[in-house]
């Protein structure tokens, strides 16, 4: 009798061990499966991620490949040629670094919807919506158009340090930056009108 009992306590104790094992199973497999869907979705998130940040960089790195491309054709313009291709007052702007006297340019009180491209090489430079009216006498805006624009240190003027600002494609002169200008950029690009060329938006559409 004691033999019979001993030998049901330890199959339900086999039975109860068992069940156990079992139900431990069974989580750890839901476990592996929630791993093995989830997974995939974040490799496929960090794909994704990592592609459009190659395509930003990519499609930075070409529009540099095309600005050092033009700028290497523009570099190998003697002066004399210049000189064929622009007006007197267009080539002491923009191969002389010349300023022309305020409120006389063409463009200082523009308000036309449009883009200003240099003069000399016709890249776009600055658009209408970031032109304001700055009371200087001189086209005025806040941001350029990407990166078409650069700036160096212009020191032609004893004791006033100022920056200048060129094309960055053909290096002709625009005129300069200061930093008195509104929101967002806090800029002023302060430039020439000689050394621009406007297209109206009804152009530039077409």
């Amino acid at each position: 009798m004691a033999s019979s009992t001993c030998f049901t306590i330890q199959s339900r104790l086999f039975v109860s061990e068992r069940t156990r094992l079992d139900s431990i199973s069974k989580q750890s497999l839901s476990r592996c499966a929630c791993r093995s869907l989830t997974k995939p979705r974040n490799s496929n998130l960090s794909v994704l991620l990592l592609r459009c940040s190659m395509g930003s960089f990519n499609s930075s790195q070409k529009s540099d490949n095309v600005q050092e491309a033009a700028k290497s054709d523009f570099a190998s313009i003697s002066e004399g040629e210049w000189k064929k291709r622009l007006t007197p007052e267009q080539y002491y702007i923009t191969r002389q670094k010349g300023t022309e006297r305020a409120f006389t340019g063409e463009y200082w009180n523009t308000k036309t919807p449009g883009v200003y491209n240099c003069i000399c090489c016709d890249t776009p430079l600055f658009d209408s919506s970031t032109k304001f009216d700055s009371g200087t006498g001189w086209p005025s805006y806040y941001k350029p158009i990407e990166n078409n624009v650069k700036s160096k240190l212009d020191l032609s003027i004893i004791f006033m340090p100022r920056q200048e600002v060129i094309c960055a494609v053909c290096d002709a002169h625009l005129g300069h930056v200061f930093d008195d200008g509104p929101r967002p950029t806090g800029k002023r690009y302060c430039l020439n009108s000689a050394a621009l060329k406007f297209e109206a938006l009804e152009r530039t559409r077409e």
